[in-house]
């Protein structure tokens, strides 16, 4: 140990500890370049044909956060609300915040999804910074609007808020004997959900304790290149871009600005869950790049949009997705 870690603070040695040792949402990531991270596999496709996706089985473990990821306080002193935050995207984001300086809440909703959920809770911990955690229907107004008080009560404010609880499934074979039940359900998870999320936030005090704060949606690249085989998914991805939209309009005037990401093809559970091993042997080969992302290629545009270095920036949707679309 330096001469300069001995005389450190105990907080300042803990910080110091934490820089060092990667997080353990990043075990088992084996590169911190994602570009070299092993490709997606069709074997946890062909073993997890079943919504949600649970990343804690995946033998191929998406790459959370790149190992050399330094935080440099960007959103120290703020807390942060993320819907899906258990894993895959949501996961990263999470974890990217914390690492920024943020403590962080997060709702998830499916007891399949318990182990993934205790994971990202360490993660954030590991990271040193607080963490509440609150399992729920995204849809659910009381589930929803509940977990959005608590966070607010125990941790004494929030200032970012991301709707990035997401369902899609595969409806290429069913056309034109759609399963309305299912894409019911996909609606209301996607749509409704975003909705209320963003109304809950308001009522419940959000974006208060700063004089603003940062609403941020997770949309797709198929909102805006469609897919004929995601039909009912890509219409409520193109919904939270009109939604991002109005409400950036709506509450500009309360310092609040809304964002949203468009990712291409990336690599997390809800994928596994989706599609099957045939099927996953050509996804993620149509952006230029020739490769779907990593949530850590993602995750740090949240970060853009929740900080302050996107402090001029409301109603905009950010393109990741390896030059798949081009908008």
């Amino acid at each position: 140990m330096s001469d300069a870690a001995k005389t450190a603070s105990p907080a300042k040695a803990q910080q110091q500890q934490q820089q060092q040792q990667p997080s353990p949402a990043s075990a088992g990531a084996k590169a911190g370049d994602p570009t070299k991270a092993a490709p997606p596999s069709a074997e946890d496709a062909a073993a997890q044909q079943q919504q949600p996706g649970v990343e804690a089985v995946m033998s191929t473990a998406p790459v959370v956060i790149h190992e050399d990821y330094k935080g440099s306080g960007k959103m120290a002193g703020m807390v942060a609300f993320v819907t899906g935050g258990d894993s895959g995207i949501g996961r990263s984001v999470l974890v990217h915040f914390a690492r920024e300086g943020a403590d962080c809440a997060f709702l998830y909703g499916s007891g399949r999804e318990d182990d993934d959920a205790r994971d990202t809770e360490a993660a954030i911990k590991a990271e040193g910074r607080k963490c509440l955690v609150f399992k729920g229907d995204a849809a659910d107004p009381a589930a929803v609007g509940d977990a959005l008080a608590k966070t607010i009560h125990q941790l004494g404010r929030l200032d970012v808020v991301v709707g990035n609880a997401g369902e899609q499934h595969q409806r290429a074979s069913e056309w034109p004997d759609i399963d309305l039940d299912s894409v019911r359900q996909t609606i209301e998870t996607n749509a409704f959900g975003y909705l209320l999320l963003a109304q809950a936030a308001c009522k419940a005090g959000a974006f208060k304790h700063g004089g603003g704060g940062s609403l941020i949606f997770t949309s797709s690249v198929t909102a805006f290149a469609g897919s004929g085989s995601l039909i009912d998914y890509s219409g409520t991805k193109g919904f939270e871009v009109a939604l991002t939209r109005s409400l950036a309009k709506k509450l500009a005037p309360d310092g609040v600005r809304v964002n949203c990401v468009a990712p291409g093809p990336v690599w997390t559970p809800l994928i596994a869950a989706t599609f099957d091993a045939k099927q996953m042997e050509e996804w993620g080969k149509a952006p230029l790049l020739g490769r779907a992302a990593q949530p850590c290629e993602i995750a740090p545009a949240y970060v853009l949009l929740a900080s302050r270095d996107g402090s001029f920036m409301t109603g905009a949707t950010l393109h990741i997705n390896g030059g798949q679309h081009m908008a």
